[in-house]
């Protein structure tokens, strides 16, 4: 293991605010959200819950849609209220299975069921990245066009207008205003003034992508270290590390998975207060 990129990072509330979890599959951890409550987080979370149209030879380990994925965004949502539950569709890709008229049917089929417990969807175009190149080869995926992107993001903005539903689209440079779609901000600054009732100064992330609108935040993460296994997924491009890696995860270890090495020893992330006394974002 590297040293040099294991990070220490404190989680106590003196330095973070909140968290934002994403997930396709939250069951694992569903009886465990009162724990946060304990640790001084009662409110101050919320999840990015992505629930796309791809069957299994797309995202290989995600549980069924219909009798797992959907009961569980119900129920987390029933937890701890829509607001606090937001439905991610992304990334969207077209290909000669997964046209743009499936996109629009069975988007607004994931709306009709999912539009009562969440406030808002967030979507994204597929980015293509060179880890992920040889497991998407063969999807045979079409480029977009700004005119193929404007025309899935009207039809899709026009279908959650009718359920209800806010729509913004994460990083994207085509601008999408005109149909009633703002950037996305997914560690929302706004959302967690709400959450906390107080406002956070807190500037945007520098670190990220261009478009990207979150704020400040620390990471907490590993490549593969994911058994989903989504072909298109940037961050788990080796099922086989990922399968190794999970089964390396211990509990009781500070890491995320594996052990520290004799003599090696995590770097202090640096985390700072806001002004006012304000704690990070996270």
């Amino acid at each position: 293991m590297n040293a040099k990129q294991i990070s220490e990072i404190s989680l106590t509330p003196d330095v973070v605010d909140g968290f934002v979890f994403w997930t396709k599959n939250p069951v694992p951890m569903l009886d465990k959200l009162k724990q946060l409550g304990n640790y001084g987080y009662q409110d101050s979370y919320y999840f990015q819950f992505t629930v796309n149209s791809y069957g299994k030879e797309i995202e290989r380990g995600v549980p069924s849609k219909k009798n797992r994925v959907i009961p569980a965004f119900a129920a987390l949502s029933d937890m701890i209220g829509p607001e606090r539950v937001i439905w991610r569709y992304d990334p969207i890709f077209v290909n000669k299975t997964y046209n743009v008229e499936y996109h629009v049917k069975y988007f607004e089929e994931l709306a009709k069921r999912l539009s009562k417990y969440t406030k808002k969807c967030t979507f994204s175009f597929l980015d293509f990245y060179r880890n992920t190149e040889r497991n998407i080869s063969g999807l045979d995926i079409e480029p977009f066009t700004p005119e193929i992107q404007e025309n899935i993001a009207a039809r899709l903005a026009e279908i959650a207008r009718r359920y209800n539903l806010a729509i913004d689209a994460c990083a994207e440079a085509v601008d999408l205003e005109k149909y009633g779609i703002q950037r996305a901000r997914c560690i929302d600054d706004r959302l967690f003034g709400k959450l906390l009732n107080r406002r956070l100064n807190v500037k945007k992330d520098e670190n990220r992508r261009a478009y990207c609108g979150c704020a400040e935040s620390v990471d907490i993460g590993a490549y593969n270290g994911c058994k989903n296994g989504c072909l298109y997924c940037y961050a788990n491009f080796s099922s086989k590390s990922a399968a190794k890696n999970f089964c390396r995860h211990d509990p009781n270890s500070p890491l995320l998975f594996g052990e520290l090495g004799e003599g090696e020893m995590p770097k202090k992330r640096k985390m700072e207060k806001h002004s006012a006394g304000q704690t990070t974002i996270f």
